[in-house]
């Protein structure tokens, strides 16, 4: 049904803007050529991806050479083959979706750019390498996650804390490098061999398919891992079982979901940010700097990204060495202290390298002109706020999220008395806090940004302190690989600390001496389950640091990809952006409501359909959980696949109802904005972009921060003061399943949001202030507005709960 009325609505619009579509501009994205040695540098570049490709996957091979426990392998076997079965629906999906925005861009490039048809082949083949990069990328992740995640349940038996920090460690790198040099590879080969005038096409469509791949695995995953979630932690107060208990059919899809929800989303997200940010940047070169510098800064760019990938991998090694010194004869440790080691270790190298490479590049040496031979020293230290910020951000993450942080053992305390009631209260508060602190960081970074570009990038550019903002965002990004591989570590010690539990591995017949005679060691199965819990405290933290990262990024390279706009603005329309881009305008304010207004729908319906997917899973698995003597201890796998069944049901009819909602309302709005009797109303569009970044900042900061907050009291509970079975347990789960949808569902996907709507806002924009089609622009919005409306009224009514018997 989803499939249908998705294909029929993007059809529709097609059919309803191919007669105007010629009428008008392409963006003028014209990519500079490269001298031979710049080109010479770049391919060194593709080079030095291809041995970080080598290292992912030594790093793959390394983590499944490790031996496991027969029934621990088969119990992550099954995850990953739900995982899989997820998957390929989610890319029949995007086929879909592909097949109606492939149809707009050929149109769109078809027509205005008048790029003939080998040329739009070419801009839709990279829309599809966009999105295939995304697809594929979020399926390396699962299978190195669900290969780590037996290995890990597995090593926690030999009480050796160490081995559980290198397992996930050694499996997030290897995600995060892989993410980094693919998408590397692929942006290189656009700015190498594709021709000059198709090159900026290729690279917008690059990024649009990236971009529409991640929304749909972010927003479909986030969907689909809280209803399984929810599903199977309120069984633990229904029926007073254990955590992850096999009899429950709502753990397997659990584990599924902390793939498709904490991996998929993850992974395609990081990648679509990584490359979305370097497409930000590109624009503004192309369209904001001296023709004469944009060679030279196009390459300056991509050998930092190149850089960033080194110093990570080293940072990893030299924190890897650290930690060997520090604990491999400990029986405890804390697990957060070498994480966020390796988080400083690779800023601080990140820094010092930024500052080499741009000196070498752009100073003294690099055979600039004289008057421009400053500039590496002001680049270098805009982009150093950026990689400072990727450390400084987890750091204040960390006093709302971390087990140990005194808002986290509030939310406890609260509990203690006030049960369920004080427990939601006392997270709220710490979410709401944590806005204002995150907040004003990125205020720092974004003012450090703007006072060192007005220090002569002036001379250079049009309007530095935007593209100090895209630096920074650049920065925020820089080092990625290390990023994703914190964020990946949380779902391989989830789903390690469940397998532990479904393998039955405790009440195996035989089993102790099997593992002394077969692997060397006798297991200790009390600390093992206290070290899985520790670990995944500390990957519930450093999930939720690496989400404020990643929409920072988001909201930070959103600001330059709508300069793009306001350019175009100013092109077509012959008028200075500040005389109607500003305060006095009363579209600006009507903008910036609406944008808000958008936001908060969004995180309506993306929990509207968790609440609805979580419903029809907790009515099934309450039919269907056998918790009698007689009944068998193993999980079932079928009644596991119609728990994934449900849950996938949910994440795409709930996808399908915020993708058409979220497209309309930009083309609504491009299209109000179109100027007829003034340009002031073109103010309104900008207005609401700024708007969706603002409010999307903010409120997914919130969210993000009060569900990790939520989530790690109830490992403190279940942890620390090992009260499980209690009211006081009962109120923490409660706690955490109003948490679950708000950091792993709404939160993290406001991120692709924000850069789809930005990236297909500069093309809706394009066409709405056309000459030839101002006068129909109006009506047009109306249409696309009253199609946003119902889709946003169907986002709830059509996901209202139905009435059971």
């Amino acid at each position: 049904m989803g499939k249908r009325i998705l294909r029929s609505f993007f059809i529709g619009l097609v059919l309803l803007l191919s007669p105007v579509m010629a009428f008008a501009s392409e963006a003028d994205l014209k990519i500079p050529t490269l001298n031979p040695e710049q080109s010479a540098l770049l391919i060194g570049g593709i080079g030095i991806a291809v041995l970080g490709l080598f290292f992912g996957f030594y790093q793959f091979q390394k983590v499944k050479k490790l031996r496991a426990h027969q029934s621990m392998l088969d119990v992550a076997q099954i995850i990953y083959e739900t995982c899989k079965t997820y998957l390929v629906q989610q890319g029949k999906f995007l086929v879909v979706l592909f097949l109606c925005i492939g149809l707009c861009i050929a149109f769109y490039f078809g027509f205005l750019g008048d790029a003939g048809l080998g040329g739009v082949l070419l801009i839709l083949a990279w829309t599809v390498i966009g999105i295939l990069g995304s697809y594929s990328v979020a399926w390396y992740g699962i299978r190195m996650n669900t290969l780590a995640n037996s290995r890990m349940a597995f090593a926690s038996l030999e009480r050796k804390p160490l081995k559980l920090l290198n397992i996930p460690l050694d499996a997030g790198m290897s995600i995060g490098v892989v993410l980094v040099c693919v998408e590397l590879i692929m942006m290189l080969l656009i700015l190498l061999f594709v021709p000059r005038e198709l090159a900026g096409a290729s690279f917008m469509g690059f990024a649009i398919g990236e971009s529409l791949g991640a929304s749909a695995l972010r927003i479909a995953g986030g969907i689909f891992t809280k209803i399984a979630d929810i599903g199977s932690d309120l069984m633990k107060i229904v029926f007073k079982i254990k955590e992850d208990d096999p009899r429950n059919p709502g753990v397997i899809a659990d584990c599924t979901g902390d793939n498709a929800g904490d991996s998929v989303g993850p992974t395609a997200d990081g990648f679509e940010t990584y490359g979305v940010t370097g497409v930000a940047l590109i624009t503004f070169i192309v369209l904001a700097v001296d023709v004469s510098l944009q060679a030279h800064l196009l390459t300056w760019v991509f050998v930092m990204r190149v850089l960033m990938v080194l110093t990570s991998v080293a940072a990893f090694y030299i924190n890897k060495a650290i930690s060997r010194a520090r604990y491999s004869d400990k029986d405890d440790l804390d697990f957060e202290q070498p994480l966020t080691s390796l988080v400083w270790i690779t800023s601080i190298l990140s820094i010092i390298g930024t500052y080499a490479v741009s000196y070498w590049m752009l100073g003294p040496t690099s055979g600039l002109a004289l008057e421009n031979q400053d500039i590496w020293f002001l680049l270098a230290t805009i982009i150093s706020f950026g990689t400072l910020g990727a450390a400084l951000i987890p750091e204040v993450t960390k006093i709302f999220t971390s087990p140990k942080s005194t808002h986290v053992q509030e939310v406890v305390k609260a509990s203690r008395e006030g049960g369920a009631s004080l427990n939601i209260l006392s997270g709220l508060v710490a979410g709401n806090f944590s806005a204002l602190w995150i907040g004003l960081v990125f205020v720092v970074l974004m003012f450090g940004a703007y006072f060192v570009s007005g220090f002569g990038l002036d001379t250079i550019m049009i309007y530095p302190s935007v593209f100090g903002f895209g630096l920074v965002a650049f920065g925020l990004m820089g080092m990625g690989p290390v990023t994703i591989a914190v964020d990946s570590y949380g779902p391989v010690t989830d789903n390690a600390q469940s397998i532990y539990e479904l393998s039955l591995i405790e009440e195996l017949p035989g089993g102790e001496k099997e593992i002394q005679k077969k692997f060397g060691f006798k297991p200790d199965f009390e600390k093992a389950k206290y070290y899985l819990e520790a670990n995944d405290g500390a990957g519930n933290t450093f999930k939720a640091t690496a989400k404020p990262v990643l929409i920072g990024t988001a909201v930070v390279g959103a600001t330059t990809m709508i300069f793009s706009i306001i350019l175009v603005i100013k092109n077509v329309l012959g008028v200075e952006p500040e005389t109607i881009l500003n305060l006095l305008n009363p579209y600006t304010i009507l903008g910036f409501i609406c944008g808000g207004a958008v936001i908060y729908w969004f995180t309506g319906a993306s929990i509207q359909a968790v609440t609805t997917g979580a419903h029809s899973a907790v009515e099934y698995i309450k039919k269907n959980i056998q918790l009698d003597e007689n009944a068998s201890q193993a999980a079932s796998t079928e009644k596991s696949k119609e728990v994934v069944k449900i849950c996938t049901q949910y994440a795409q009819k709930g996808m399908v109802n915020i993708f058409i909602g979220i497209f309309s309302f930009a083309m609504a709005f491009a299209c109000l904005s179109a100027p007829k009797n003034g340009n002031a109303p073109v103010s309104f569009f900008i207005a609401y972009l700024i708007s969706i970044a603002v409010f999307g900042l903010y409120q997914a900061v919130f969210m993000a921060n009060a569900g990790g907050c939520w989530d790690n009291a109830k490992k403190v509970v279940e942890v620390d003061l090992k009260a499980g079975g209690t009211p006081l347990h009962d109120a923490s789960v409660v706690g955490d399943t109003v948490g679950d949808p708000f950091k792993d569902t709404s939160s993290v996907a406001l991120n692709p949001i924000i850069k789809f709507t930005t990236l297909f806002g500069m093309l809706a924009m394009e066409i709405a202030i056309t000459e030839s089609f101002r006068d129909i622009a109006p009506t047009i919005g109306v249409i696309f507005l009253i199609i946003a409306l119902f889709f946003a009224r169907r986002s709830f009514y059509g996901m209202r709960i139905k009435k059971t018997e």
